[in-house]
């Protein structure tokens, strides 16, 4: 089962987000959340195993918090999105960690294909799965 998180500032993209991955065999939604602060603090306790992220936030972005969770040696899968996808966010967000960096604006729909792909064609990328693979 592949977990993840969801970040953002709209609660209206956070509710299209949650039913666009809802029915995503082999997903499930382990919260979400508008504020970054808020979010940093319950990804690093319920360890998803994926976080959507929005780059632009109140108070922090979506880059910080980015960078926050990668210095974490068992970080987890990271797919930003932005109505704002300019090259230098691209490029930002990647050279700072990022997984996959989609517009919602014209890629919306390649974030639930991603999230399916790694679910059935990855399992390496699941922690849960890590973990068991360590104890072996």
């Amino acid at each position: 089962m592949l977990t993840i998180y969801i970040v953002d500032d709209s609660k209206m993209m956070r509710e299209r987000l949650m039913e666009s991955v809802a029915d995503v065999p082999g997903i499930k939604i382990l919260g979400q959340s508008g504020d970054p602060v808020e979010a940093l603090d319950s990804i690093r306790k319920l360890q998803p195993d994926a976080v959507i992220l929005d780059i632009r936030l109140p108070g922090r972005s979506g880059f910080d918090v980015l960078k926050d969770l990668k210095e974490t040696p068992d970080a987890p899968i990271v797919i930003m999105v932005t109505n704002y996808p300019y090259r230098q966010y691209r490029q930002g967000c990647m050279a700072a960690g990022a997984d996959y960096f989609f517009s919602k604006i014209d890629e919306f729909e390649m974030i639930r294909e991603t999230l399916s792909r790694i679910s059935l064609h990855h399992p390496d990328k699941i922690r849960h799965t890590r973990k068991d693979q360590k104890k072996g």
